[in-house]
């Protein structure tokens, strides 16, 4: 029996309807995730932050070479309210501002190592917040959380991915020593405010390593971009018939959020895998948030943390160690 014409729905309004259950459908999703992950608590969570500057914080200690125009582009912020909130960050001396070279109407905007330093904490507030709550799925059910994540994300962007330069792992060669050492003096000083003895101490690693390599058990790997630039490096030596240990991982700013860094590390655990290792320990500085994510992802698990003044500043260091 055929419905009578005034009962019928237009495509037009059939859509309509569907599009009007499935936003109610998302805004109850978000009030279910906002609770979860605290941002009802206000500023409190990422005191003396707010949400926003947390954001903005995060977008400087993770990206080369940005611009207020950049940000306002890619976060959707006023242009006036992040103005004002630069402005703070550079009296408080978390960003320095730099005219850019090919317009000197826009300023590069860099964070400072105590911007670094200030920001490191937000960054734990949020895996406090959020390991406590998949810690208790299993490994499948946690696979499928972050599988739907990754399709939310890939469903809602405006824009494709542009297409990322390829880079490759190598066995290390002459020159690539000296080039770890000045990328580790240039990069932490520039980055973090440490002093040369930070230089000297990656000179005495890589003076050692050359000196006493042992191929049948250790490694280096350097990371290549296609075009033939030198972008990371890390070695694998050993400590011990048992423990192998992870040293000077390095990566290039221009070649971030690539994958170079998680390479560089899976390279490190499949060596020692193969050569019967049980274990793989290293150290690290609590400010290297990028450094400290990758060995978390790769399963590292922090052993022992302790202040101590190096470099030039006040620093926590830790020990982290994968079991094989």
């Amino acid at each position: 029996m055929t419905k009578p014409a005034a009962a019928r729905k237009s495509p037009k309004s059939a859509l309509a309807a569907d599009v009007a259950a499935q936003v109610e459908r998302m805004r109850s999703f978000n009030r279910f995730y906002t609770h979860k992950i605290g941002l009802l608590e206000g500023s409190r969570l990422y005191d003396p932050f707010s949400l926003a500057e947390t954001r903005v914080l995060y977008e400087l200690a993770h990206r080369d070479r940005v611009t207020a125009s950049d940000l306002v582009r890619d976060l959707g912020m006023d242009a006036g309210y992040l103005s004002r909130m630069l402005r703070g960050f550079e009296k408080q001396g978390l960003i320095t501002r730099k005219a850019a070279k090919e317009d000197a109407r826009q300023s590069v905007l860099t964070i400072t190592a105590a911007g670094r330093k200030a920001f490191a904490p937000q960054e734990d507030v949020s895996r406090r917040v959020l390991s406590p709550l998949i810690e208790r799925l299993p490994a499948e059910d946690r696979a499928r959380l972050v599988e739907a994540m990754d399709t939310i994300t890939q469903l809602l962007s405006e824009e494709k991915p542009a297409a990322k330069p390829g880079f490759h792992l190598r066995p290390h060669r002459p020159g690539d020593i000296g080039w770890m050492v000045q990328k580790h003096g240039e990069l932490y000083t520039a980055e973090y405010g440490w002093d040369s003895s930070f230089e000297a101490l990656a000179a005495e690693v890589g003076t050692q390593f050359l000196r006493d390599f042992d191929p049948a058990w250790e490694n280096a790997w350097i990371a290549e971009l296609d075009s033939g630039e030198r972008v990371g490096c890390v070695f694998l030596i050993r400590k011990s018939a048992t423990v192998a240990k992870l040293r000077v991982l390095i990566v290039d700013p221009k070649a971030r959020g690539l994958g170079v860094g998680k390479a560089l590390v899976q390279a490190c655990i499949d060596f020692a895998k193969l050569k019967g290792y049980r274990k793989i320990t290293l150290w690290t500085n609590s400010i290297l948030v990028a450094a400290r994510g990758i060995y978390e992802k790769t399963g590292f698990r922090l052993v022992q943390s302790e202040p101590h003044d190096s470099f030039g500043q006040k620093l926590i260091g830790e020990t982290w160690d994968l079991k094989l």
